[in-house]
């Protein structure tokens, strides 16, 4: 009776990690719904509350994404169904619905400006480039599904861990942090439409650069210690709740930098070597 009860609890701890995931699909799904919602009411205000949903809605995956994950390493009830349900759940919640979003929300609510032909040239880029954030986010994590101790090009400290090129959550972080940022009130200018796309498409073509970006693996939750670790997280998530919109746009793109800037970095020491040599 006990082997069966501890046997019951098993399986529990098992379901637990993939009960995250489900979560991460199910605002995914709630992404979607808010960002055709946005473009569909007549009321400005009302349009740009359903954005905001939306993106917020983006970033609470993001947290999900990470305790499954961890809750599964802690546990030790990682699975190849919990990895591959993680993996078809970050194609939906940081793939399709953050490309839905961005088209919608920055180009599809551009206003006439009496030019049809360039209106509609616009339109159909929009619907590239969004369509290619998408791709590129699903080729990242199918290249990180076959990958087995992927080493990126500039490689960092060797004490710490990188991810080969930007993760499809951050990616994702980094347009519904923009649009969190703006309220959710959608772009009416056709240059900013412009740059806009431009941000999309370099979050792309960072997912599938063999640039390094920071994992975060090396911290240890479980330390017998975690003083400094538990002040930490405590003073970030006072500062988003207090400045939710600005702290998140500065921790999305800070991020997006990180990676570029280290990229730049182990250029320049090449190209000093090479010069020395």
């Amino acid at each position: 009776m006990e082997q069966e009860t501890h046997s019951s609890a098993r399986r529990g701890m098992y379901i637990l990690p993939s009960l995250f995931t489900v979560g991460s699909i199910a605002l995914g799904y709630y992404v979607i719904m808010e960002s055709i919602r946005g473009t569909m009411v007549g009321n400005a205000a009302l349009s740009a509350m359903a954005f905001d949903r939306a993106a917020l809605a983006v970033i609470f995956a993001i947290v999900f994404d990470g305790l499954d994950g961890r809750i599964a390493r802690m546990t030790n009830t990682s699975s190849d169904f919990g990895r591959e349900l993680d993996s078809l759940a970050d194609v939906i919640t940081f793939g399709v619905a953050p490309s839905l979003l961005a088209y919608l929300w920055g180009v599809r609510q551009l206003p006439p400006t009496g030019h049809p032909v360039i209106e509609g040239r616009v339109m159909h880029f929009g619907a590239v480039v969004c369509f290619l954030f998408l791709i590129c986010g699903a080729s990242r994590l199918a290249r990180f599904n076959i990958s087995i101790n992927p080493q990126p090009r500039n490689p960092g400290r060797p004490g710490r861990k990188y991810f080969v090129g930007m993760p499809i959550p951050a990616a994702a972080g980094v347009l519904a942090a923009v649009i969190h940022f703006e309220a959710g009130s959608p772009i009416h200018n056709l240059w900013i439409s412009l740059v806009w796309l431009g941000l999309v498409a370099f979050t792309g073509f960072l997912m599938v650069s063999s640039w390094r970006f920071w994992s975060g693996k090396e911290i240890d939750m479980s330390a017998r210690k975690p003083g400094r670790l538990l002040t930490l997280v405590v003073v970030v998530i006072g500062v988003v709740f207090e400045w939710h919109q600005t702290a998140l746009l500065v921790m999305a793109l800070g991020y997006l930098v990180s990676g570029v800037m280290a990229r730049l970095a182990y250029s320049w020491k090449r190209s000093m070597a090479r010069r020395a040599a």
